[in-house]
This record gives structure tokens, C-alpha cells and sequence, in this order.
């Protein structure tokens, strides 16, 4: 999947403006924006989707399924919802319960690609469309998914102008990454192009397997620091490594006032405490869940009326730099609400600047 499969999550933990940057997107891209995000009521709507995901508890599926759900009902669309647990074989039972019912569209968020493929064969022989989330499977006729590449990219240069200005032009990374997946690869990868561009000379003092998860991240990274404190950059593949890196670092016993953290995703409230609490907390590349379930419905609107679509739809990502967060949600103390406006005004890429293809060459 496009993001990493969350594991052991605590919950409190895990809850670039790039208009700038994108000025200059083909007329094609933003004519196909255009399309995601005109209104559908001149279409057929499906009565409903069944979405299974496969991690529900996870704040950043539960924002998705409140994306879809509010676009759903804005179009007169019944969202039911089914979770896999991270377990496939749920995952299968529940598609096969939704292809029973006779849903219209089926939505998945796969728990792993191979148990996927059969329910893509189960559907099509049941003329229901599906739509993926986050993570392509060989077959599918579509995804709903950001640009991993180009979120660590954009979210690199952002960290290059913050550290050429506060940390002497300097730049040793700590990277709290997640290679057994090539999404998470890829942001790591954007990561240090993309600072690159701006401070040459930035260097990855420790590439670490953070597992995705706060615990692994601040096991791995305490034990790099231990070896190697000369970094004055942490980089997380989402906001939990982010986290556990910026924990281990403070557990260390040092000060943040020479340092640099950056997360990845804006999954939930954790990374808009720690904007306002930590100092070193600068900059999210945020991938607003809300919108990806939003363009979802979106995708099996159009499936539903036969319209051809893109194989991957690219949901759009932005790099906050400090309060830029509360140009896309407002918060209360306790819930975050997305300022819908804002967010369907990103213009996302007509394709993404590499693929994990990208990696093998």
C-alpha cells in the first residue's frame, strides 16, 4: 500500500504549501483534477459501496472512511464499511459479503497484494467495479493513491531552505524509513533528492528500519544515536518513525534547539501537537487521508458510469511548514475537522515523478 501497514500503534502517538511549486502542472493535469472534482450529479449514482479496509483502527483509515462518508452522502451514496484487521482472510470474507450483496462499487485498501487478486476475478465475473486504496494490485483497473516519491521530494526542499537558513546550510539526515516497502522506499528516496537541491552536500548519517511503528522507531534510532549523534535532521517515513526518532532524540537528552524534524503524513492529531509542542517539529508532508477517501468516491462514481479512468489516480500531498497546517483543518482541542476548500484546491501531479519501477534501474 502507499502507506506502511501500521503495526502496534499507539494511539495517542498517532494521532509546502505546494501551489507554489505547482504552478507550472500541464494543462492535462489540472483538466484531470478538474474532472475528480466537478460536481457528479449529472452521473448515475451507485445506491452503494462497500469499502474493506484493512486496518480500521488506525487514525489514518479512520479519516479516510469519514472522507468517504462525507462525499457519500453529499452525492446521496450509502458507504458501509467492513475491517480486515490486517488479516487477509477477513479481508476476502468481507469483499465476498459485499459482492453477495450486490453492491454497486467495491473499495479495498489491500492487507497484502496476492489475496487481493482472486477478489479482482470475483468481481469482475459479478460486473461490480473496484477501486483500490493506496497500494496497486496486478489487474486492478485502478487506484486511488499520492505520489510517495514526490511527497518526500517536495517535503526535502522545504527541510533544505529551513536548514540553509537555521542550521548553518547544513544537513545530516537520520532516516527513520520502512524498506521492506517501495512507497516508503520512494519517500526517503524524494527525501534526499530533494533536499539535495538545495544543500548539495546533505548526507544520510543513519538509514534506519523503523518498522512504520513508534515502538521499533525509537528502538532503532536510540541505539543509532548511541553510535552516531552528529545529525541535525530526523525524517520519518510517516509520523509515527518521525516520532519515535524525535523521542529517542529527547530521551538522549538533547536539546532540539539545532535540530530538524520532519514527518509524513498527517494522519491524525498527532502531528498537529507536535507542530505546536516540539520545537524541532518544522515541517508534515501531509497526505490528507480525508481526500484520498473523498477521491474515492469520486473514482467509483465514475467506474459506476463506465468512464475511463486512470490507472493511478493521484491524491494530492502538501508540505506544511509550521502553522501552514491550519490552512487545510481546524482544530478544537479534541477533533480535527479538514477545511474541504483548501484541500480541493490542491492541484495533485498528472503522474508521479518515479515509481517504485524507478528503484530497479
Amino acid at each position: 500500500m502507499g502507506k506502511p501497514v501500521p503495526m502496534n500503534f499507539d494511539k495517542e502517538t498517532i494521532n509546502m504549501n505546494w501551489s507554489k511549486t505547482l504552478l507550472f502542472i500541464p494543462v492535462a493535469a489540472v483538466a484531470l483534477a478538474a474532472t475528480f472534482a466537478a460536481p457528479a450529479q449529472a452521473r448515475n449514482m451507485p445506491r452503494k459501496i462497500g469499502y474493506v479496509t484493512n486496518y480500521a483502527t488506525h487514525e489514518w483509515y479512520q479519516n479516510v472512511i469519514k472522507g468517504m462518508k462525507a462525499h457519500g452522502k453529499d452525492l446521496g451514496i450509502e458507504v458501509e464499511v467492513q475491517d480486515a484487521n490486517l488479516d487477509i482472510a477477513k479481508q476476502v470474507a468481507a469483499a465476498e459479503d459485499f459482492i453477495a450483496k450486490g453492491v454497486d462499487v467495491l473499495i479495498i485498501t489491500p492487507v497484502n497484494e496476492e489475496g487481493v487478486v482472486p477478489l479482482l476475478r470475483k468481481a469482475k465475473a459479478a460486473n461490480i467495479p473496484v477501486v483500490l486504496e493506496g497500494n496497486p494490485v496486478k489487474g486492478m483497473t485502478t487506484m486511488v493513491a499520492i505520489c510517495d516519491y514526490d511527497t518526500g521530494y517536495f517535503s526535502g526542499i522545504e527541510a533544505g531552505k529551513y536548514a540553509r537558513k537555521k542550521l548553518g546550510g547544513t544537513a545530516k539526515v537520520m532516516n527513520v524509513g520502512l524498506p521492506l516497502l517501495s512507497a516508503t522506499v520512494l519517500r526517503s528516496k524524494g527525501f534526499m533528492d530533494g533536499i539535495r537541491t538545495v544543500i548539495p552536500g546533505a548526507t544520510m548519517v543513519h538509514d534506519l528500519d523503523g518498522g512504520g511503528n513508534p515502538d521499533r522507531a525509537l528502538e532503532v534510532s536510540s541505539a543509532a544515536l548511541a553510535k552516531n549523534a552528529d545529525i541535525n535532521i530526523i525524517y520519518g517515513i510517516n509520523d509515527s518513525s518521525s516520532l519515535g526518532g524525535l523521542q529517542a532524540w529527547k530521551a538522549a537528552g538533547k536539546s532540539q534547539d539545532n535540530l530538524l524534524t520532519v514527518g509524513t503524513g498527517g494522519e491524525g492529531l498527532a502531528f498537529i501537537n507536535a507542530i505546536e509542542k516540539e520545537p524541532s517539529y518544522r515541517i508534515e508532508a501531509a497526505m490528507f487521508p480525508e481526500k484520498e477517501g473523498y477521491t474515492a468516491i469520486d473514482a467509483a462514481v465514475k467506474l459506476f458510469n463506465q468512464e475511463k479512468v486512470p490507472q493511478h489516480i493521484v491524491s494530492p500531498t502538501a508540505p506544511m511548514n509550521g502553522d501552514d497546517w491550519k490552512k487545510y483543518y481546524s482544530y478544537d482541542g479534541t477533533t480535527r475537522t479538514i477545511k474541504w476548500d483548501a484541500v480541493n484546491a490542491l492541484t495533485p501531479p498528472a503522474k508521479c515523478m518515479k515509481t517504485a519501477a524507478d528503484l530497479k534501474k
